[in-house]
Formats: structure tokens, sequence, C-alpha cells
């Protein structure tokens, strides 16, 4: 899901053995996607079995399992983000990319299958619910860091410490006692026997040490191409390394819909950005002690993660199914989004303040 980084800063070494041209940047990318997709494929498959082994539902598979593999990248962005101190722009990257999560992978994977992308009660009800609160729990979280450690008035930002980011961790770890309490309701049978399970295991860290490798060669190599051509840090940030570090999520949740496996895919969306917001903002903040947060800017980029989130929801709840028109729905939505986004970079429109 979503990638917390600048790209004004570079957050991934050099590599000296590699020309540093336009041309060489686009053969890496095209590399980078295709060691994803094996990686995703190795990822998906290994938690597909292991999740058989030990007896858990479809929705629970997607939504920690699947999902916290394939949002790795993001976490180690974040990590490399706060270390080189240019977090704050990594929020706005990282909201962005949850919006590319909420809108494009749906509809990718609903234009992926032969017929619709069947959801469920559970998505619907649990997922896309336990989302919003995530996302309004954030809210809170910045709110709090703005009214009691401010830094500045115009725009608005506050110092986001150690005691404010256990807040959303603290609500991540209800999500987990709400899986685990799922699981033992659900009381299913483990559909997978005679399992290798140090292979299985060792399947799902190699995936995660290839989506780790290649998603931060892409990125870098994203960002080279975003320099050359001059496109402005902030249009960069939050739409095209926001993507690029989604694609994992893209990957997986793709294939799994394909095999018609509806909520595992879209468990795998909603699990991911839970865990991105929740745990790798906390995270990096806990490393580097506190990390400014410009409210002017997160709060706004938040409300439309809200409402791209009550988009998907709404269109998940009719018939609990997301057909194709309603797929190409959440592509216009998100094309809208980007539209918008651009307005702000050129100064058309001025609802966030201090990008």
């Amino acid at each position: 899901m979503v990638g917390v980084i600048a790209v004004g800063a570079s957050l991934v070494p050099d590599t000296p053995f590699v020309p540093d041209t336009p041309l060489v940047h686009v053969l890496v990318i095209v590399a980078a996607t295709a060691a994803i997709w094996v990686g995703s494929g190795w990822l998906e498959e290994s938690a597909e079995t292991l999740s058989g082994y030990y007896g858990l539902p479809a929705v629970v598979q997607g939504s920690i399992v699947v999902a916290i593999g394939s949002s790795f990248p993001e976490l180690v962005s974040v990590l490399v983000t706060a270390a080189v101190g240019v977090f704050d722009m990594g929020v706005g990257a990282l909201v962005g990319s949850a919006i590319f999560n909420i809108l494009v992978i749906p509809a990718l994977s609903g234009l992926g299958t032969d017929d619709s992308l069947e959801a469920s009660r559970a998505i619907v009800y649990k997922e896309a619910q336990f989302y919003m609160i995530a996302v309004s729990g954030l809210v809170v979280t910045f709110a709090l860091a703005v009214i009691y450690f401010p830094v500045s008035a115009d725009p608005i930002v506050g110092e986001l410490t150690r005691p404010l980011a256990a807040i959303p961790l603290l609500l991540y770890g209800l999500y987990l006692f709400i899986q685990y309490q799922d699981v033992g309701d659900a009381a299913m049978d483990r559909t997978q026997t005679g399992v290798d399970i140090r292979r299985e295991w060792g399947k799902l860290a190699a995936g995660l040490l290839v989506i780790v490798v290649t998603v931060e060669r892409l990125v870098a190599s994203v960002e080279a191409l975003s320099v050359t051509f001059g496109v402005p840090e902030f249009l960069a940030g939050i739409t095209i390394v926001a993507a690029a570090t989604s694609l994992p999520d893209a990957l997986v949740s793709v294939r799994t819909a394909r095999e018609n496996r509806g909520a595992t895919s879209l468990g795998n969306v909603l699990g991911s950005n839970t865990f991105d917001l929740l745990v790798a903002i906390p995270i990096g903040v806990l490393i580097v002690g506190s990390a400014e947060i410009n409210f002017s800017t997160a709060v706004p980029m938040l409300g439309v993660l809200t409402v791209a989130t009550v988009l998907l929801f709404t269109l998940l709840r009719t018939d609990l199914k997301l057909t194709s028109r309603e797929s190409y729905g959440l592509l216009a939505a998100y094309l809208l989004f980007v539209g918008w986004v651009v307005a702000e970079t050129v100064g058309l429109t001025g609802v966030l303040r201090g990008v």
C-alpha cells in the first residue's frame, strides 16, 4: 500500500554501476515490476497455504497475513524517511497511496475478473467500517499534536510525539484483537495438511525480501524520472511515488480477484491501508522521537480518503459486489483526485496549506 517518501530527497543510495539516464531508469522500472510480480506471487501463495494450514478465514488472510506482507515496502519507506528527516512529506505521500489503494486497486481487481468482484458482509460491515475508524483515529492523533505541541499557526503544524504515536498503535491492537476473536468464532478446520511449514515461511520471507528490494529500486527510478522531467515534488510524491509503492498490493489483489477470491482481495486493500495508517506512521515517530505534522495538508487529504472510502463502502454494499461499471466509476474518481492535486500544485486551488 503507499509509500511514505519525499521526492526531493533521495532515500535509496545511488548505484554507481548503473548509468543515470532516463532509458536506464525505464528499464529498471520494467525489471522491478517483473520482480515484484514474482515476489507478490510467492507472498500470496505462501500466505494462502499458511492460512489454510492454521485455519484462518479468507477475510483474516487478506486483512492481516497478506496485507502486512504487501505493506512491508511502505513500512521500510517510513523508516528511511524518518531517518533522513523528511517525514512530513512522507505523510502526504502515504495518504495519497491509501487513496490509490481504495479507488484504483478494487477497480483493477473488479475489471480483472470474468464477473463482478464478490464482497461479503464481513468486508462491508467490519473491514470498511473499522478502516474509517482508523482514519478518524489518525485525525484525532494529529489534532492532539496541534493542540498540545503546536509548532506554527499558518500553516497549522504540530509535533507528533511518542506518547501520541501510541494512540494509533493501540487502535491497531484493537483491530488485531477483533480479528483474533473472529478466527476463534469461525472455528474453521485446517484446509491444508502435509504442509512443509519451514518451506512456506521461507517462501513468505523470500517474497517479502524481493518486494522490499525491488520496490525501493523502483521508487528511486521513478524519483529520478520525475526530477529529470520537472514533475513537482508534491505531485510526484502523492501520485507517482504513491502508486509505485502500492504496486505489490495491486498485484496481490488482482491475482486473488482473478482466482475468484474477492474477500481476500478486498481484505488486502483495506487491511493494508489500516496497517499503513495505524502502524507505519507511528513506528517512524517512535524511532526518531518526534515528527512535525502539517495539519493543514494532512487533514484535507484524510478527508478525501474518507470520501473515497465511503464511495467504495457504498458500491460494495449494493448487492455485495463490485460491477464493471462501478469499477470504472472508482477509476474516474481517482482521475478527479489527480486533477485536483495538479490544480493544487499549479496554484489553481488553495485547499492545502504549506505544500
